[in-house]
């Protein structure tokens, strides 16, 4: 199930980021000058919209492959850091104690959402 799912984050420790997460920080002007609700409109069909649980949101999971892409990172890398590195997680639009996913979430979500392999690198350019 899908559903706009990207939230507020509401964590008595999200003002960290403003400490280490640097105005300049590429992560965050990326996070700051786009709009990734594109993704929802793009993967709706994916989805099955009226019953199972809630998926991790997919902007999220789509946030990860971009990291993966910038950084050049496997799936496992790339889910690691994601636990330490604040502007990761800063990206991520994660709270700063919240669990990462599993690294297989990440073959799951390109094999079952991402198809046609066309898709990422649309979606990739749409943050261009």
């Amino acid at each position: 199930m899908i559903k706009n799912q990207q939230s507020m984050i509401f964590s008595p420790y999200s003002a960290i980021y403003d400490l280490v997460v640097p105005k300049d920080n590429v992560l965050r002007k990326i996070n700051d000058l786009t709009n990734f609700f594109f993704v929802y409109d793009e993967l709706k069909d994916k989805y099955c919209h009226d019953n199972g649980r809630n998926a991790v949101d997919p902007i999220r999971m789509f946030k990860y492959l971009l990291l993966k892409s910038i950084y050049d990172l496997f799936d496992a890398d790339v889910v690691e850091r994601s636990k330490y590195d604040m502007s990761f997680k800063y990206f991520l639009n994660m709270a700063p104690e919240e669990p990462v996913i599993e690294p297989s979430s990440l073959t799951k979500f390109r094999k079952l959402r991402l198809k046609d392999i066309n898709l990422l690198d649309m979606l990739i350019n749409k943050t261009a």
